[in-house]
């Protein structure tokens, strides 16, 4: 704690030493206003949507810029002292220029009144110019994915637009994979939430289509981030528009499978800026098909028995999540932005299963028996972030401190029902109650320095301060009610804080060439506390540090072409699920168990990429090869002393060396049709560790890829039809594969109202009721095929509508805030929780 203080005294003595506001080394005190209203000189009507653009006096290159009201009122603000002049235009109007245009630090404002605008003697026909982003840009450092601009991703969630992301894969559970790794960072505008730590793939089912606006990838992060999340980072962007004015959206759809509503309200004023979002899912109850086949052969005749079963699985899900932000520039130098994100959402599972067992060497000890689960689960919690940025008198010259608290609260709750065994004692009935809380607190610097053209110079320091706290309660049946079990109950305290501290430089060569260059020291401080009344589990402790270089060698080969050599390296620390050391006996017969001595998982990555723009086609290739030692995998095994079912125990098991390569790119051969298309293909070629080479199964060198396809067709009256189809191949561990994954979706809108409103219908696998999901396990004592059929065909009707009237302009946004890209999520759905059925 006496580091934490320490930290608290210094970020409070240098925030009083930088935060004058005004000062700014050496820069004005405050900023002004230029003010007026557009008058035409004929009809002496107020002129809305006329352009005014702010120079410097005797300036060729504007500054910023605003459109004019309904009322032909404009304001330009955060107007340093100065000399300018303004350039009123409109179209069939001589641009007007007025200058000088005067104001001082003790005359900030200017208002100029009036302003009169004469028609041109041959007007022109008024025509509409509309600039638009491509749906998928190639940046230096990430690949952005223009959600906003995907129509079919309407009435849907996160997990749906991130399934048409280049590079990610999401499978069936709305786990996320990057190149085939899931040890993915998800975060939400460039912040994580306390949320997603828990149960991610729940949240970004919570996420509806409508409040996302781009989706970035980051594969090759640099030392400036944490070095958690082995296959990189995802960032959501919602939607947030940086305008003057009043403005705001509503959208919803209406589906067979989900139904989701959004809106969003954003006011900016002057130097204060507002904006309130709330969206909402909720899907219809979906039951699910539910068998598997398991062979118990123990190379012994003697021992070889079987299990099959068949099933349904009902699932039902829900989930709000809303924010609130507000920020104030208080003049060019200093600014402050808060941010405070709420989430609350859960889904009632409830399976039926019907169990067989065949014994081959006793027929007489065959037997059926049945198993009801129901379950109830929720999670929720709130992201509270508060940034400071302290800009100086040069450009690019910055000093920024964040801070944040993330807070969530995980309970599941389910009761397991057993009839027809022939021993009760085997698999009693039991009810479990879990609550998980989990608290994260964030301190964070940043320094920006433009040494000069060439050089610039990051760095900055972190503290991660993370208490999560785990109660599990079971109860065992006593009559027709169930009581207390202090046998099986527990308790779990995890503490763990990090301190980081990173260095980048960044050098711009002659000929295109450009360097960035990194590195970043952590260190990781982990203290567990299991407790049970019964159970003698000890405390553990583990402390390790983690020097992670980066090096990015980048060559423009033309204005069009750019090379890229990049190399990372990057570590994925267990989350609470693997470290708990308490059995999860939500499925008896299916039971998992965490491993608190697991260690990170290290990766190392070297990539080499080549992307070109050919007039409105873009190409991006890549290769790289990764490295990764302490592989964290679940491995199988059947449970001990002659127990039916099995057990997954997490282990570090051992080294993986993948090749592979990825390939996207967008053509329009014709002016109505644009084709996207990417595919990612990479090995998988495990080496087990020692003493884990008796139960890896899985020896060859296997081949993975996932891929994404679609078409969109512009047609005349404001209609547009787009289709797409992803496919991902099976998932390999060391003992078997997970279930491949594949969709098919199309969807056409109609927009009127000069695009503010938008009436759009879509559907997802038309031709399909069910999709199938294979898992196939192989270990040395048993085989088991598990095969689970979800209803995915969903029709439905999407809406938009935007409203208020606004003025554009480009005021430099803070650029910094907490952004933890780490914890590695496994399956995503956190905790100790009961199946949910993979309901999406």
């Amino acid at each position: 704690m006496k580091r934490f203080y320490i930290l608290i005294a210094l970020f409070c003595f240098t925030l009083s030493a930088h935060a004058q506001f005004g000062v700014g080394g050496g820069g004005p005190t405050t900023t002004g206003r230029i003010s007026g209203t557009i008058i035409d000189s004929l009809t002496k009507k107020p002129m809305d949507y006329a352009s005014v653009g702010l120079y410097r006096s005797g300036g060729k290159s504007p500054i910023t810029g605003v459109v004019t009201d309904e009322k032909g009122n404009f304001k330009l603000d955060n107007v340093k002292p100065g000399k300018y002049k303004l350039a009123i235009s409109f179209i069939g109007y001589p641009t007007k220029y007025i200058e000088p245009v005067e104001t001082t630090a003790s005359k900030p404002d200017a208002k100029l009144g009036q302003v009169l605008l004469a028609p041109s003697s041959h007007a022109l026909k008024e025509v509409q110019v509309v600039g638009q982003a491509a749906l998928i840009e190639n940046k230096i450092d990430k690949i952005v994915y223009n959600a906003e601009k995907d129509l079919t991703a309407a009435g849907g969630n996160a997990t749906d637009v991130l399934q048409k992301v280049p590079l990610v894969a999401v499978d069936l559970n709305g786990n996320v994979s990057i190149r085939g790794d899931q040890n993915v960072r998800v975060l939400i505008n460039g912040k994580p939430s306390g949320a997603t730590s828990a149960s991610l793939s729940d949240v970004l089912k919570t996420i509806p289509a409508d409040q996302i606006k781009s989706i970035e990838v980051v594969t090759s992060p640099s030392a400036k981030y944490d070095a958690e999340g082995s296959a990189g980072i995802l960032n959501i962007i919602t939607k947030q528009k940086n305008v003057s004015g009043f403005s705001g959206s509503i959208s919803g759809g209406v589906g067979t499978r989900q139904n989701n509503g959004n809106g969003n309200i954003n006011y900016n004023h002057n130097r204060l800026s507002l904006s309130a979002n709330v969206g909402g899912n909720a899907t219809w109850p979906q039951t699910s098909l539910t068998s598997s086949d398991q062979d118990f052969f123990f190379n012994d005749p003697a021992q070889h028995r079987s299990q099959t079963s068949t099933g349904t699985s009902r699932v039902k899900r829900h989930g709000v999540i809303g924010s609130v932000s507000a920020g104030y520039d208080f003049n060019a130098f200093n600014n402050l932005r808060s941010t405070i994100r709420l989430n609350q959402g859960g889904f009632d599972p409830n399976s039926n299963t019907d169990y067989t067992r065949t014994y081959f060497y006793d027929p007489t000890k065959n037997n059926t028996y049945h198993n009801n689960n129901i379950g109830h689960n929720t999670f929720g919690g709130f992201d509270w972030n508060v940034d400071y940025t302290h800009k100086f008198k040069k450009e690019g010259h910055e000093l920024s401190f964040s801070t944040q608290w993330s807070h969530s609260k995980v309970v599941t709750d389910y009761t397991t029902l057993f009839t027809g065994l022939q021993d009760p004692t085997e698999f009693p009935n039991l009810k479990n109650n879990i609550d998980g809380i989990n608290n994260e607190y964030t301190f964070q610097t940043d320094y920006t320095l433009p040494i000069n053209k060439v050089f610039k110079l990051e760095a900055g320091g972190k503290n991660i301060i993370r208490r999560i706290r785990s109660v599990s309660d079971y109860f065992n049946p006593s009559g027709a009610d169930f009581v207390y079990d202090p046998v099986n109950s527990n308790k779990y305290s995890y503490d763990q804080t990090v301190w980081a501290g990173y260095s980048v430089l960044t050098v711009t060569l002659p000929k295109g060439y450009s360097v960035l260059a990194g590195a970043r020291l952590e260190n990781t401080d982990i203290h567990g506390e299991p407790h049970n009344d019964v159970q003698n589990i000890q405390p553990f402790d583990q402390n390790y540090n983690t020097f992670i270089p980066s090096l990015t060698l980048q060559k423009a080969l033309t204005p069009t072409q750019t090379l890229k050599l990049a190399y990372s390296k990057r570590i994925t620390r267990p989350s609470l699920q693997f470290l708990n050391p308490f059995v999860n006996k939500s499925n008896p017969t299916a039971q998992t168990v965490g491993n608190p001595f697991l260690a990170p998982e290290v990766s190392q990555t070297v990539e080499l990429g080549y992307n070109t723009f050919i007039k409105s086609s873009v190409i991006n290739l890549s290769a790289y090869y990764k490295h990764t030692t302490g592989l964290i995998e679940g491995l199988l095994t059947n449970l001990p002393d002659g127990q039916e079912g099995t057990i997954t125990t997490y282990q570090n098991i051992g080294v993986n060396n993948s090749y592979g390569a990825s390939f996207f790119g967008a053509i329009t051969p014709f002016k109505i049709l644009t084709i996207r298309g990417s595919i990612n293909a990479y090995t998988y070629k495990p080496t087990a560790s020692n003493q884990l080479t008796n139960q890896q199964t899985q020896t060859s060198t296997y081949f993975q890829y996932n891929a994404f396809l679609s078409a969109q067709l512009t047609l005349p009256s404001n209609f547009i039809a787009e289709a797409f189809a992803v496919q991902n191949s099976a998932r390999r561990t060391i003992q078997g594969s997970n279930p491949s994954f594949s969709i098919f979706g199309m969807g056409v809108k109609k927009q009127f109202m000069q695009k503010k409103l938008a009436l759009g219908i879509n559907a997802i696998e038309p031709f399909n009721t069910y999709k199938n999901f294979n898992t196939d396990i192989k270990t040395p004592t048993f085989t088991q095929s598990s095969k689970f059929a979800f209803p995915f065909r969903s029709f439905g009707v999407t809406f938009s509508y935007s409203f208020g009237k606004l003025s554009f302009s480009n005021p430099q946004q803070p650029k910094k805030g907490i952004n933890n890209d780490d914890m590695k999520q496994g399956d995503q759905g956190g905790g100790q929780g009961a199946p949910t059925g993979g309901g999406r």
